[in-house]
């Protein structure tokens, strides 16, 4: 018996774990990852409903941007997708009771207590239709008012969920800042006239709090190198953490979140809620974490680069190495034509 077993056992110890082999393939497939925007065409719409709403387009920009995160895997399959990606349950587009679940008729679905209108005039309130989508989630927005307080209680009784709220808030206020749906591009984080080297450390084993694995890539670099945002988004956490150290966390129009880590300091004015361009310097280069705030020196000077996929109701972190490459590449260039 125990001969029969012992080289099984030795063949399962061996093995990876599941969540590893799940983190493998996720990260594969985040190399080709599609940059979720929307056409700078769809503008004259969302202003059209904007006028006709009293919502600004910078909100309907947001949700929509949000949607298109979190329904990120149904648009890399499908890349003539609409724009327009406010997906309605059905349930709350018909109403709750509506024994037609995808009734069309705007007189019956208010009947049935449902939110869905007829934005083009068209005699239907069709919940694939983008423009009756939009429309209808603009009414949604602005029942109350139009500033941004009426804006986050209208989100809130919509999803349900602040993390959500502050999401799409912070999204409607980069639109808003650029003013543009045109909202790209991306940065290497660290400037390339200081000397750095990285190499990919996904995956690695870590023994510092107990087993764990790497989730992430780290750029050895001198202690006080700046570290520069790698895409436009808004910071959702800035301060200590026993594994990181001074970190920041940025999550970006892709509903991807960056993790900085092991920072020596903060650059003035980066705090929760700011707003960042692709590289904007957001901190510096440390050797801070493993252990009570403040601690620093237990390994060398490095930034710690992690990116993670949420999409509404998992995340998981995916190898950042092929994105940094990329962003390395597209920097050299750019500083050759200069």
């Amino acid at each position: 018996m125990c001969r029969f077993w012992m080289p099984l056992l030795l063949t399962l110890a061996l093995l990876p774990p599941v969540s590893a082999v799940a983190a493998e393939t996720d990260a594969a497939a985040e190399e080709d990852m599609p940059v979720l925007t929307q056409p700078q065409e769809e503008m004259p719409v969302l202003y059209q409903v904007e006028k006709q709403t009293r919502v600004p387009w910078y909100y309907l920009a947001a949700v929509n941007q949000y949607e298109m995160g979190i329904h990120w895997q149904k648009n890399r399959q499908n890349q003539n997708a609409s724009p327009i990606q406010i997906e309605m349950p059905v349930e709350k587009w018909s109403g709750p009771v509506n024994p037609q679940l995808e009734d069309k008729n705007p007189m019956t679905i208010k009947l049935f207590g449902g939110i869905g209108l007829d934005g083009n005039n068209d005699k239907k309130a069709d919940r694939l239709d983008p423009v009756d989508e939009l429309f209808t989630m603009a009414k949604y927005l602005g029942r109350s008012g139009h500033d941004e307080d009426s804006m986050r209680r209208a989100l809130w009784d919509y999803y349900q969920d602040g993390i959500v709220v502050d999401r799409i808030t912070g999204f409607a206020r980069i639109f808003q800042q650029e003013g543009t749906l045109s909202v790209k591009g991306n940065s290497f984080p660290i400037p390339l006239r200081y000397n750095y080297s990285y190499r990919s450390t996904w995956g690695d084993a870590r023994g510092w709090g107990g087993r764990r694995s790497h989730e992430g890539c780290d750029i050895f670099a001198s202690t006080g190198t700046p570290v520069l945002s790698t895409a436009y988004g808004v910071v959702e956490v800035a301060g200590w953490n026993k594994f990181g150290g001074w970190r920041i966390g940025i999550r970006d129009l892709n509903n991807v979140y960056h993790y900085y880590a092991h920072l020596s300091g903060f650059e003035k004015g980066m705090k929760r809620g700011s707003i960042v361009k692709p590289g904007q310097v957001i901190g510096y280069v440390g050797s801070t974490g493993y252990g009570r705030p403040g601690t620093s020196g237990k390994f060398a000077p490095h930034l710690h680069y992690g990116m993670y996929r949420d999409t509404g109701n998992r995340e998981w972190a995916f190898d950042p190495t092929p994105h940094l490459r990329k962003w390395e590449r597209e920097a050299k260039i750019s500083r050759k034509k200069k």
